[in-house]
């Protein structure tokens, strides 16, 4: 960075003191709910790190989002109470600024794409907000947010670049080193930047001061590529659209680059697997953006092997259909499920012959898929697609060698 842009970022890393953090921590107290902190046993054992985890997605909108609204809206005047507040958002942060936006009497208005998912709108307008629908993307709902900022003389309440909310953030972190002093490093995962800009400023606090790692998906690097003066592409289909954030804020990432050790990039089967793993294990439903920290210490292990490490479960808004998909192709990779396409000749008792092999196996059959027409083999020929569910990987490879020894042509339907 040059000299005037790390003044710049300095100044506004400024804006944001411990102090902040906890006059929010006071103003939010007994509206919001003081999540839990746990040691997991198993996650540590795992990762070779000690993991504790801050459960976020037990807040009532399943979200960390509510602490930084909360803490806009009560900071908010009495004339601008009585005209309302307004942000854009497809997100957590539209339910959070929604449900307590109500609960006070403050009128919410939520400008959304018209892309949004009809879950998100209904999820929204359920606690209270009134959503509008303008555009066909995130910008173009920012855009006209703003407009009616100034047409109707509402409060625009931004989602993370925001020192008021970022403060409430931070009330994360607070509970997270109450709950477990002995953290030594917290994995925090950056959209815009407002959650780790305030746990930032309370690591920093701390004597001796806490290591902070931001991890993003590795579609949408934006604060990484400012973090470290690159240029990558952003966009895409990631799990994690919560952090799906193609700029950082302004205000967050000068804390940011003043505050942050490092940042890391982590890939949608990382993503997936940490999502699964915190399902199977913790038993909790995390959202893609909340399994981030632990996607990033599933990558880089020889990182964060020894350390104690605390992350933030962020939220756990994800579809229930998406979820289905993240957890049997997770059990695809894993071995467990897959879809084995076998060639056989189309003759009587072919079938039954490879189902020998299955039984003897005990391998469970789930699905069975004979192709005769759509093939290039000859007229007698005929591919079979079998979706099946072994003990581990070693079973499914046990029986896939066994049919490969008795002449069958087998191919196995790989994953990304």
């Amino acid at each position: 960075m040059t000299q005037v842009t790390q003044a710049k970022s300095a100044s506004r890393a400024e804006e944001l003191t411990v102090q902040d953090v906890r006059d929010a921590a006071e103003r939010i107290a007994g509206a919001v709910v003081r999540t839990p902190t746990m040691f997991s046993q198993t996650l540590s054992k795992i990762t070779g790190a000690n993991i504790w985890l801050k459960f976020e997605n037990l807040q009532f909108t399943a979200a960390y989002k509510e602490r930084g609204a909360l803490n806009a809206l009560l900071q908010l005047t009495e004339e601008q109470r009585q005209r309302g507040v307004i942000a854009a958002s497809a997100g957590n942060h539209s339910q959070g600024l929604s449900y307590h936006g109500t609960r006070l009497g403050v009128p919410v208005t939520i400008v959304m794409p018209r892309t949004t998912p009809t879950v998100k709108v209904m999820q929204t307008e359920q606690v209270g907000g009134n959503v509008m629908l303008e555009g066909e993307t995130f910008d173009d709902a920012y855009a006209h947010a703003r407009e009616l900022e100034k047409e109707r003389g509402l409060t625009f309440v931004h989602p993370f670049d925001d020192p008021r909310v970022a403060a409430g953030a931070g009330t994360t972190a607070l509970e997270l080193f109450e709950d477990a002093p002995e953290v030594d490093c917290i994995v925090t995962p950056i959209g815009g930047g407002g959650l780790i800009s305030g746990m930032a400023t309370v690591a920093k606090d701390r004597d001796p001061p806490v290591e902070v790692i931001g991890v993003e998906a590795r579609l949408f690097p934006s604060s990484y590529c400012a973090f470290k003066g690159e240029t990558l592409p952003k966009g895409g289909d990631t799990l994690a659209e919560g952090i799906a954030v193609k700029e950082p804020g302004r205000f967050t990432q000068g804390v940011i680059d003043r505050l942050v050790d490092d940042i890391l990039l982590v890939d949608e089967p990382c993503l997936e697997e940490a999502v699964s793993l915190l399902l199977q294990i913790e038993k909790t439903v995390v959202e893609g953006a909340g399994a981030a920290g632990l996607a990033a210490i599933l990558s880089y292990p020889e990182r964060f092997a020894g350390k104690n490490i605390g992350l933030v479960l962020c939220g756990g808004n994800i579809d229930t259909r998406l979820l289905a998909n993240v957890l049997l192709r997770d059990l695809a990779r894993s071995g467990r499920l897959a879809r084995l396409q076998i060639t056989l000749q189309d003759r009587p008792g072919a079938l039954f012959r490879v189902m020998r092999e299955f039984d003897a196996h005990n391998v469970n059959i789930i699905e069975i898929y004979h192709q005769r027409i759509f093939t290039n083999l000859p007229a007698k020929g005929l591919v079979t697609d079998i979706e099946c569910e072994a003990r581990d990987k070693q079973q499914l490879d046990a029986l896939v060698k066994a049919l490969t020894q008795k002449g069958y042509r087998v191919s196995q339907v790989e994953l990304n």
